[in-house]
C-alpha cells in the first residue's frame, strides 16, 4: 500500500523500519522539526528522519499544522503520490481534521497501550507508574479526539515486575511495528470497534516537576516512579544541597521517619518512607555517570541518621 507516515521518536522509527520491511511504499513522512540535542546542543533530525532519508522519502516538517498552507504536502501525496492512508505513531503535533480528512481510506493510529486506557502522551510511563500488570499496542482509526478513535487490532503484553519505561518502550515498539504490518494486510477485513466508555484513563504527559521523589509516599509507590522515570526524566533526590538521580532501587521492609537515611552501605542507601522503605541502589549526580550504591557512597561518604 502507498502510504504517508506521522511520527517523531524512536517508537515510531521502529514502525516505519517495520512497514517498509513488509514492502509498503511511504511517499511522504512527517516528523517534527529538528531539535538541539546533546552536551552540544547540536540541531539533530528526528529518528523517523533519519530513517526516512536512509530509504529516500521526502520528509516535511511543520512547526504546527493548523495552517491550511501546511497541509499541502499531505494533499499532493495523496493526489500526486497516491497515498491512500496514513499511519501515524508518537508524531507528537495535533492533526486537524482537515488533514485526516484528506487520505482517501483515512489514518490509522499506533497507540502504546490497551485503550482506552492510557489516553494520550506517556502511556507507557503511567500504566508502569500505576502498577498495572499488563499494557500493550492498539491500533485505532483516527478521530477528531484524543486518542477516541475506534479500535482495529490490539494485542497485549505483560509487565515484568522490573520493567522500565525503557525496557518496555523496547518491546512495545517492536509490538507496535509487528501489529500495524498485521493490520495493513487485511486492513478492508478489520471491523472498527468504538471504545467503551467505561475505563477510560489519561496519560498526561511528564512533568520534571513530578521526578522529585516525595518520602511521605508508600515505598511501593516511590519504586513504580523510580521505574517510570527511567530514562526520562529520572526519579529525583537531593543530597547535601544538590539533586542526585536515583535510577534503581527496591522496596524493603524497615520503618522511620520519612526521608530518614536508615542505612548505607554495600548493599544500597536505604530511606525510611511514608509506609515502608526505598533501598536505592543505583544514583547519578549531575554532570556525572550512573553508579551503584557502593561507588556513589566511595565519593560521596553518607550517614544514617
Amino acid at each position: 500500500m502507498r502510504i504517508i507516515f506521522a511520527g517523531t521518536p524512536e517508537f515510531a522509527a521502529r514502525a516505519l523500519e517495520a512497514l517498509l520491511a513488509a514492502g509498503h511504499q511511504v511517499v511522504l513522512a512527517l516528523t517534527q522539526p529538528d531539535r538541539p540535542a546533546g552536551r552540544g546542543m547540536v540541531l539533530q533530525g528526528s529518528a523517523v528522519k533519519k530513517v526516512a532519508l536512509a530509504h529516500g522519502i521526502p520528509v516535511f516538517q511543520p512547526e504546527r499544522l493548523k495552517d491550511p498552507a501546511t497541509h499541502e504536502a499531505v494533499r499532493a501525496a495523496c493526489v500526486d503520490g497516491g497515498a491512500e492512508l496514513m499511519v501515524v505513531a508518537a508524531y507528537g503535533l495535533i492533526l486537524p481534521q482537515a488533514v485526516l480528512d484528506l487520505p482517501p481510506r483515512g489514518c490509522i493510529n499506533i497507540h502504546a497501550s490497551l485503550l482506552p486506557r492510557w489516553r494520550g502522551a506517556a502511556p507507557i510511563h503511567r500504566a508502569i507508574e500505576a502498577g498495572d500488570a499488563q499494557t500493550g499496542i492498539t491500533i485505532m482509526k483516527m478521530e477528531a479526539g484524543l486518542d477516541t478513535g475506534p479500535m482495529l487490532l490490539s494485542e497485549a503484553i505483560d509487565i515484568d515486575p522490573q520493567d522500565t519505561t525503557g525496557s518496555l518502550h523496547e518491546r512495545l515498539a517492536g509490538l507496535g511495528g509487528k501489529l500495524v504490518v498485521a493490520a495493513l494486510a487485511r486492513f478492508d477485513q478489520l471491523a472498527a470497534v468504538p471504545q467503551p466508555e467505561a475505563g477510560v484513563t489519561y496519560a498526561n504527559k511528564i512533568d520534571k516537576a513530578e521526578a522529585r521523589l516525595d518520602w511521605n509516599q508508600p515505598a511501593e509507590t516511590l519504586a513504580r516512579r523510580l521505574r517510570a522515570f527511567n530514562p526520562f526524566p529520572g526519579a529525583v533526590l537531593t543530597l547535601a544541597g544538590e539533586p542526585v538521580k536515583v535510577w534503581r532501587g527496591d522496596v524493603v521492609v524497615a520503618s522511620g521517619r520519612p526521608g530518614q537515611v536508615l542505612a548505607a552501605d554495600a548493599n544500597g542507601i536505604m530511606v525510611a518512607c511514608g509506609e515502608g522503605a526505598l533501598r536505592l541502589t543505583e544514583l547519578q549526580k549531575s554532570g556525572g555517570r550512573r553508579l551503584t550504591s557502593a561507588d556513589f557512597l566511595h565519593g560521596n561518604p553518607l550517614r544514617p541518621d
